[in-house]
């Protein structure tokens, strides 16, 4: 996967915006929190903001595909995605989570399963 198609499935959640954070772009649920990064550490790498239990979901299931953040970061959930191993599926899946997680309450619902892939 390249960054502009991680780029484009981020930004197609509903009031998705994107910013930049410690001079990476992030993005955003509009007024609220980060939910996904592109470009850390690296370029060939992509983070999603997950609770621990999603981040140990889909590692168990696509240990090729996602890894923990190192530190204390990846140990609260916060999960590398490494671009050139996600299939298309599984990382929109996953970004839903992690857009899910970032909602304030009243607009949850969207994206709400566990990926599959």
């Amino acid at each position: 996967m390249r960054e502009a198609e991680f780029r484009r499935i981020a930004l197609s959640l509903p009031e998705a915006v994107e910013k930049s954070h410690v001079g990476h772009p992030d993005f955003r649920v509009k007024g609220g929190k980060i939910f996904a990064t592109l470009g850390y550490p690296n370029e060939r790498f992509a983070v999603l903001i997950l609770t621990p239990d999603q981040q140990g979901e889909l590692i168990g299931r696509y240990p090729e595909m996602f890894e923990p953040v190192k530190g204390a970061w990846g140990k609260r959930g916060s999960t590398q995605v490494i671009l050139d191993a996600v299939k298309r599926e599984v990382i929109e899946s996953a970004m839903k989570l992690a857009w899910n997680n970032a909602v304030p309450n009243k607009k949850r619902g969207t994206g709400s399963r566990q990926p599959s892939g």
